[in-house]
Order: structure tokens, then sequence, then C-alpha cells
């Protein structure tokens, strides 16, 4: 009987092991004691970064099947079908932990694993997404200066990756709150093009086939990663830095080629292929052995090496980017290996599949790790933990619009156009490519969904990332529901029909009950708007523990959803086109201000109740625009958002550059800021009127004509600013914000 390490309690504790974990670690070696290797794998296959054991018992359930879905969750990323034998494949993943630690490498290394992420299903990826929180970066203390500096390194970290390799960014969100201030937000999206025949998964099976490892050298780098994301954050948590990976984009654009050749020419040869992601070595055999049942043997002493005397503890947990593991058929390895070659990257034959069912590790021909592969990979304890409904939730929820005074209407105006949610972020997307590869439709900036499109059928993709954290923290079920909605709207107003969504579920400290509660709620209202909006799950991340010094970020479930339009020329633009058109307002405004940027922005606070939902009327107000656009009656569609009409209709106006004189009836004078759901603006000529005043009728969407584009005042109501101040209000506030230290 083997006798456990010296110092076993301190070795558990860094290795965020459980006494229960370890008990259970002796139970499935039968009785025996794990060596510090086998410690290291079993912490890493069982943290919550890769096992999901708070969170999996609330993942059952999601909505993962349609006609359209090829592969759903469980795999690297997932797949639906666009028609003419082509598939786009898509995944959502986070970096929070290594950004907020150094944010360049962290939000870099973000992109690249996403992008791996895609690829690895044999895709080419053609459009990047990013969806970033920070704190508040208003001021002159060390928080702002210090979220300034966040902002700056994030990125620039993303352009850096995405502009290297090559791949388009084409939208995202960036929105900041004070939850942020001590745990940033970093959730990069990557959607990519396969045919049907070259869908390749993560799998290892056929017991003598070969187990090839491609791509960079292995060193320490990012040693600890999935562990360190899976604990929460505490000032010294800065000094992490050694955890946080480093990325090469320009080997990481040379694996994406070789890999995709080898998908084009030795398709026979590829039984399956998977990223090494978090944990690195491990994850990635684990888990392509365990999806089959199969056994792996490793020879860790052939694995590249970049530094001198490396332990197999180090090489199955570094972290380093940039790799792949590749099961190849038997007698077919050196054709696989050739490929990898000559595109000057490293590729060794590193070990085999076994029919043991177990992983196997040796080091220069000693066994060094024996484990089964099922209850590392497949059967990581899933945690109860005990849920409890926030404290803080009737407090918020009983305190309304009406519980505070009335704003002079043209201040309020003024304020909300230069929120920093609300302005123009040219500062960030203008540091990413988003035209390369030629086929970007609906770029940065445009508003709305962005749109790719797809050259081989002419069709294109439409794809949007949203959440309204504020809304998830007064009702975090609705908050969720909501962000599937506002993703949806915002594709549909593109003109393409939503289709599927990938999740980034960023949440706080599991052990919270009240987190545990607000993650819990999430799910089920993700799970109710993708059922009722019929756009399922395909894929999709939990991060938990972002929280600092114990305070933990607001719920923030972001939801990027992904539409298809059948005709890429008619893809519909959401700012003003032309002069003389009209606007029309579809929906109802009902004077919901719960969570507003109304509230938050003029006094400070996040109150009330988040808006309703009307699953019916959203599906509606989807098919009028699809179906309108489609019969060419509409010039441009953009939802009403944030701010409400008088915001929504401003941003139209400075991003088309034209003037707007609009009337709109409301209830209440401020309601041309409320933020009811299920609305949206619409421009046409006045000679389609007539057509799509029927359309709305027919779907019993209330409709009104609120405007007239033209001259050189936006005036919305009683507010108004000429074009030329709400542009430079709008276009000029963010730089001055962020670069107000440099």
């Amino acid at each position: 009987m083997s006798q456990p390490l010296d110092n076993l309690d301190e070795i558990l504790k860094q290795h965020k092991l459980s006494r229960y974990e370890y008990d259970e670690i002796v139970r499935i070696l039968d009785g025996r004691h794990p060596n510090l290797t086998e410690i290291g794998i079993f912490s890493a296959m069982w943290s919550e970064h890769c096992s999901y054991k708070s969170s999996k018992k609330y993942l059952s359930g999601f909505p993962t099947e349609a006609p359209w879905v090829i592969q759903g969750p469980g795999e690297n990323a997932g797949v639906i079908d666009i028609g003419d034998g082509l598939a786009a494949v898509f995944k959502m993943e986070s970096h929070n932990h290594p950004s907020y630690i150094e944010p360049f490498q962290g939000a870099a290394t973000g992109v690249g694993g996403i992008l791996r992420d895609v690829f690895t299903m044999g895709a080419r990826p053609v459009a990047n997404l990013n969806a970033l929180r920070f704190g508040r970066v208003e001021g002159d203390d060390e928080t702002a200066r210090y979220q300034r500096h966040l902002v700056r390194g994030v990125v620039e970290g993303i352009g850096s990756y995405g502009n290297c390799m090559g791949v388009p960014t084409i939208g995202g969100e960036v929105s900041f709150d004070e939850s942020y201030n001590g745990n940033i937000l970093v959730n990069a999206f990557s959607l990519g093009l396969v045919k049907h025949e070259e869908i390749f998964l993560g799998v290892a099976s056929g017991a003598g086939n070969p187990i090839i490892y491609v791509g960079s050298k292995t060193g320490r780098d990012g040693l600890g990663g999935a562990v360190m994301s899976s604990d929460s954050f505490t000032e010294e948590s800065k000094s992490l830095r050694p955890t946080v990976q480093v990325g090469d984009p320009f080997t990481e654009k040379l694996l994406l080629e070789a890999c995709l050749e080898m998908f084009r020419t030795k398709t026979d040869a590829v039984v399956g292929i998977q990223d090494m992601g978090a944990a690195g070595l491990t994850s990635s055999s684990f888990e392509m052995a365990g999806k089959t049942g199969a056994g792996v043997r490793l020879d860790l002493d052939k694995v590249p090496a970049r530094e001198e005397g490396m332990t197999p503890y180090e090489f199955m947990l570094s972290e380093s980017q940039e790799r792949m593991l590749i099961c190849a058929k038997k007698g077919r390895e050196a054709e696989i290996v050739a490929i990898f070659e000559k595109w000057g990257l490293d590729a060794s034959v590193i070990g085999e599949v076994t029919d043991t069912g177990r992983m196997e590790l040796y080091w220069h021909g000693e066994k060094c790790a024996d484990m089964p592969i099922a209850p590392v990979s497949e059967e990581a304890p899933v945690l109860d933990r005990p849920v409890k409904r926030p404290d803080y939730l009737d407090a918020v929820n009983a305190k309304g619009v009406e519980d505070f005074p009335e704003v002079d209407r043209q201040e309020a105006y003024e304020k909300l156009v230069e929120a920093l949610e609300v302005v123009d972020k040219a500062w960030v997307y203008e540091q990413y490519d988003s035209m390369v590869q030629t086929n970007t439709v609906k770029a940065p900036g445009a508003l709305d969904a962005s749109v790719i499109r797809v050259k081989e059928n002419g069709k294109a993709i439409a794809m949007s990332s949203d959440c309204n954290p504020r809304y998830c923290y007064l009702d975090p079920k609705r908050g969720a529901a909501l962000a599937v909605v506002e993703s949806g709207r915002n594709v549909a107003m593109s003109g393409a029909r939503p289709l599927a969504i990938t999740d980034c579920l960023n949440y706080g400290n599991p052990e919270n009950p009240e987190v545990m509660w607000q993650f819990a709620q999430g799910c089920k209202g993700i799970k109710e708007a993708c059922k009722a909006l019929s756009t399922p799950v395909v894929s999709g991340n939990v991060s938990l523990y972002n929280e600092t010094e114990g305070v933990s970020v607001y719920p923030t479930p972001a939801i990027a959803m992904v539409g298809l339009n059948e005709d890429a020329d008619k893809t519909l633009p959401s700012s003003l086109q032309e002069e003389g058109d009209i606007v029309v307002l579809v929906g109802e405004t009902k004077g919901e201000f719960g969570g507003s940027l109304y509230l938050k922005t003029l006094f400070g606070e996040t109150v009330g109740t988040a808006p309703q939902i009307d699953y019916e009327k959203e599906l509606a107000l989807w098919d009028l625009v699809i179906e309108a656009n489609k019969k060419g009656l509409l010039k441009a569609a953009k939802d009403v958002g944030l701010g409400g009409i008088a915001i929504s209709l401003s941003k139209m106006a400075a991003v088309g550059d034209l003037g707007i004189e609009a009337d709109v009836e409301v209830a209440h004078a401020r309601d041309i800021f409320d933020e009811s759901q299920s609305r949206a603006l619409l421009e046409l000529s006045p000679e389609h009127l007539e057509a799509l005043q029927a359309m709305a009728k027919e779907r019993d969407l209330p409709l009104q004509v609120i405007g007239k584009v033209g001259g050189e005042k936006v005036r919305i109501n009683e507010v108004s600013l000429t074009l030329p101040e709400l542009k430079a209000r709008y276009f000029g506030h963010f730089v001055k914000t962020i670069e107000q230290d440099l």
C-alpha cells in the first residue's frame, strides 16, 4: 500500500482539492494514494473550469435540438446547417481571470483558444466577436486608472491576436459597471465555416492508433491555469502572472493552415482531434478517450519541450498555447507528421490508444501515473451546493422610477447620449481588422448585429452578443431570458432568422448560496427563452468564481445568437439611410424603467423590476422585420434598447449622419427613455407604409409613424441636439475617457 505524500494538506490546498475529493481519488485508485502528477491531473480535471461540478446539475434540460442543428453541446463547438452542404461552427469562451491579471496576454490567448475550438472541428474561422465588461473607468482615482489600463491591454491583446490570424473581429459589446471593479469579464466568440463531410470531433478510439502531438513546444507557462480560474480573487491575485498563458498568433496561423490541409487531404487518416486548452495535455487526452471508453498510453519524454528539466507533472498541466492532439489511423502517422513539419511545426507521435480504459503515463520507460479515464473525465463529483434567494432583491425590486425626482428632459437626454454604454466605441473596434477575408457586410459601429457574407452560396450569417447585467441583478431568471431575446432581436433587425445560441455564463462564487441561486435562475431563464424562440443552445461555457475580496460580479450570462439570411444583398442596415424617408415605431411602450440606463446614469442606482417579456410579440416582431425586408419594404431597422426610443433613434441618426424630427406618443414624457421590450424603429419610403401597416396588423403589432428623416437637427419630442453636436458627443466621448491619463 502506497503512502500519502508528505505535506498532503498543503498540496491539497495548492490544488484546490478537498479532503472528500482526495478520499474519492484514493477510492478510484483502488486504495492507492496518488503521486503528485496524479494529484495534479485530478485537480485540473475536477476543477470548476473543466468539470462544471457546481453548475452541471443546472445545465441539463437546455433545448439543444432542431432540424438545423448538426452538433450540440459536448464538443469543442456547436454546428448548425446553413444550406448547400455548408455548416457554421461557433462557440463562446471566457478568459476572465487571466485578463484581469495580465490583460494583453489574457485577452490574446482567449482569442487564440476560441479560434482553436472552431478550427479543431474542421472549420475555417471567418468572424470573431467579443463581450467585454469592465469596472468604473471614469474618474482620476486608482480604481478608474487601473480599469482604463485593463481596457487598453485587453483591446490591444484581442486586436493583436485576431489581426495576426487574419480573422476579422466584426462586432461585440463593451459595458461598464462597478461590480466588475475587481473582476473584469473577457468573453471571446468565434464562428467558422465547414463542409458537412469535413466536420471532425474530439475523440480517440481504435486500439493501436497513434496519438500525435502537433504545434508549439511545451513550456511551463500557464501551469495551474484551470485551477487558478476556479478560485476567487484577492488583491494578491495580480501577482499570479506565471499562471497566464503566452500566445503566439503567428504559430497559431501555421497550425490553422496545417490542420485545414490535413482535414482536406487526409480526411480518412484522422480519427479525432482536440485542442489543448485549459489543463493542456491532461484535458485533451482524457476527454478524447473519455468519449469513447478507450484507454491511452503516453510517453511524456517524447513531448516536444521548450524548457530544460521539465517533469511529467509540468508536461501534463502546462497550458502552453497553439497545441493540438490528434488520434490518427495506424500506419498513417507519417503522412500527418509530414504536413505539420512542412508548415514548420513540431509533430511527434507520443503514444497510442489502448483498450484498457486507463491513462498510463510513462517517463523514459518508467510508468509515472496510472488511472482509470472514465472517473476522471466523466465522473467528477457533482456538487449540490446550497441555494438561497438573495436578501437584496426585495429592497431593489421595491423601488421604481416614480421614487426618484423628475429630471429636466433635455438634461437627461444629453447625459444619456454620452453614457459610456451608449457612445460609439471606435477607439476599440478600429484596433481590430474587421474587413480581412472581404466577407464583412455589417461591421463594428454599424449598430445591432454584425453580418458576414458566405461567398459559396450568397447567403449571410448574422451574429450578436448581448446581456444586460443590470436586468440579471434585479431578476436573474428574466434577465438571462432577456439576454437571449435581445441577442435574437438584434439578429432579426439585420434581416436574418435567428437559429441558435452559444452562451458564456459568468457568475460569482458558487460557494455563496445567493450566487448559486442566481446561476440556477439564469439557467431557467435561458431554457425558457430558447424553447419559446426555437433557438437551441449548441455550445457554451461556464465561468464561476468571478469574485474579488468577497464581492461577486453581477450575474452576466452573455448570449451570442447566430442567424441566417438567405440573401446577403438584403442585409438591413441599422442607421438612417435617406432624407424624406419615414420612421415608424413598432411595439408597445409601457413605461418600464427597472434596471434602465436612465436610473443608472442619472441617479447611480440599479433598482426596479426587469422589463416584461412577451415571447409571442417578440417572435411576431422578428417575423415582421424579416418578411418585410424580403419584400423590399424596409431601408433600415434598429431595435429599441438601452435608453429607449430617444437614444436608439439618436444612434441611428449619428451613425447615418442624418437628422430626424420625431414625435412619439407616450403616456409620460420620460417614457422616451423607457426600456420596454419587443420594439423596433423601422425606416421606409412613404409609399411602402400601407403595406407595412397591413403586415403589422396581421401580426397584431401596434405601429405608429413617429418621424421624417432629414434636416440638421435630431429632435425626439421635447429633446434635441443639432446633428453636429450629437455626433461630437456620440463619437468623441469614449476616446477622451479611456485615454485621459496617457
